[in-house]
């Protein structure tokens, strides 16, 4: 019992570190970092001027493809990697706030401690010389291997219907401003609160969107039995640019993402980051 109890006290020491909190800070500017570029991306396919995917592995490339872009992708890469490990420290020893300790957030949070730890080792994966298929073939791929088992196509549908349900989430999250109660604004002037509640509605609306698509697509793909309807985020954004709104609406969602970015990198200074 002694050891159990000093092992879970190191735990927490070290979950609610300052280290721990910088780390965290450095994910959020990673995140932030990572959805400019794929908004910006998004922008020059709406405008007809780019080829690159606007999904993390035409990021990925537009970085490398510049003087010191390998530095810059280490960079992203710890970033992530602190983001990872600072998820799952919300996982072990709940959120920051009142509610952080119900079951449902310390869930969130294992999720998207698993979801960037993926993205890690995608980054990583990237600088050692795997580039690997596009983000769109790697959905269509795992969707084709899961219905390839029994049960598969349900939990394929599974799986839509929860993206899909995350992204409705982040949309009405975004317009009511929930976000507000992951931050520290105490200090701060009300033109400064306005603005970045401004960033917060619009970014975290437009990232519910494209979670929605690619929600619908995986549904789809499940009630179709054809795998290769499923779409990556690349793939999503450029559905967007048919709709009868043309390549405007998807210009509209890109700049979305754009802003985004920039309010994880105002997160990275405001957001309460220290478990509960």
């Amino acid at each position: 019992m002694r050891v159990s109890s000093n092992v879970k006290a190191v735990g927490r020491e070290a979950a609610t570190s300052r280290s721990m909190q910088w780390l965290a800070r450095a994910g959020l500017v990673a995140r932030g970092v990572n959805y400019m570029l794929i908004g910006v991306l998004a922008v020059q396919i709406g405008l007809g001027i780019g080829g690159k995917e606007a999904d993390r592995g035409g990021a990925l490339h537009a970085v490398a493809g510049h003087p010191g872009g390998t530095v810059v992708l280490w960079l992203l890469a710890a970033g992530f990697a602190g983001l990872t490990l600072w998820r799952l420290a919300e996982a072990a020893y709940g959120q920051a706030g009142p509610q952080g300790h119900k079951a449902g957030k310390r869930l969130a949070s294992l999720a998207r401690g698993i979801f960037y730890g993926f993205v890690f080792v995608g980054v990583v994966s990237f600088l050692m010389g795997n580039g690997g298929q596009s983000g769109n073939g790697q959905s269509k791929d795992f969707t084709a291997k899961l219905m390839s088992h029994p049960g598969g196509r349900w939990l394929v549908l599974l799986i839509g219907l929860v993206v899909v349900g995350a992204g409705v989430a982040m949309v009405v999250g975004g317009v009511r401003k929930e976000f507000r109660k992951q931050l520290n604004l105490a200090g701060l002037n009300p033109r400064s609160r306005r603005v970045i509640e401004t960033l917060g509605t619009v970014g975290v609306a437009a990232r519910g969107i494209v979670f929605g698509v690619v929600g619908v697509f995986l549904v789809v793909a499940a009630v179709s039995f054809d795998a290769k309807k499923a779409q990556g985020i690349d793939g999503s954004l450029r559905k967007i640019a048919t709709t009868p709104l043309g390549p405007w609406l998807l210009i509209a969602v890109a700049l979305g993402l754009v802003t985004f970015g920039v309010y994880s990198c105002c997160e990275a200074r405001w957001r309460k980051v220290q478990p509960g």
